[in-house]
């Protein structure tokens, strides 16, 4: 027995691992409830202004924290998920016409570091030969112009139109506007778009007041 424990040597210990449970939790779901977001403008923002204004805009049922990271970023704390979920679902949103870039914060993610530099935009085409208005073209469309997120099909079949919306989500730092060229058989034929906003008049009125 004692020859046993003579061959022994203390200093040799087994590596321990710690494993960390990352099973889920009412404080991690309320976590990913966050937006980080900034504006676009290299104006300063008057943050009691704008917080009150949003606040109001958005009219969350259960409330929204909002606060100052520094660095001209804020953070947006809701409490549920349909109260977050509404407001990028209604993006783009502006205050005193500045553009306000939103990021679904992950639990993971950083808000100070993440890239802020994506906004989802309603984007009417126009010049669309008759017959090829549909939700396939809708798709190419908008992963040319970004990447497509939504299309508007409301519209078919009210009357007659060469126009159509799409939604889709769009890099910031690259050019918004151009052209794209759809051979029609033999022609070809210049389809132009353009950005167009959403509730103009309420938000706009709301933003400027």
């Amino acid at each position: 027995m004692e020859a046993a424990f003579a061959e022994l040597k203390i200093n040799e210990e087994e590596e321990e691992i710690l494993q960390f449970d990352f099973e889920s939790s009412t404080e991690t779901e309320v976590e990913t409830f966050k937006l980080v977001g900034c504006f676009l403008t290299a104006s300063i923002i008057h943050f009691p202004a704008m917080k009150s204004t949003l606040a109001n805009l958005w009219h969350p049922v259960k409330g929204v924290q909002i606060r100052d990271l520094g660095g001209k970023r804020y953070l947006f704390q809701f409490f549920h998920v349909m109260d977050m979920e509404r407001v990028l679902k209604g993006s783009p949103w502006t205050f005193n016409n500045h553009l306000l870039l939103l990021h679904k914060l992950q639990l993971t993610e950083d808000p100070l570091i993440v890239p802020l530099i994506f906004t989802p935009f309603w984007v009417q085409v126009h010049d669309i030969p008759a017959g090829y208005i549909s939700e396939r073209l809708a798709i190419q469309l908008g992963n040319f112009i970004g990447t497509h997120m939504e299309y508007d099909g409301s519209n078919l079949g009210k009357e007659i139109r060469n126009f159509m919306r799409i939604r889709v989500q769009i890099d910031d730092t690259t050019t918004l506007f151009c052209e794209a060229k759809m051979a029609v058989g033999v022609e070809v034929r210049v389809m132009g778009w353009d950005l167009s906003l959403r509730a103009q008049s309420r938000r706009a009125l709301a933003m400027n007041s």
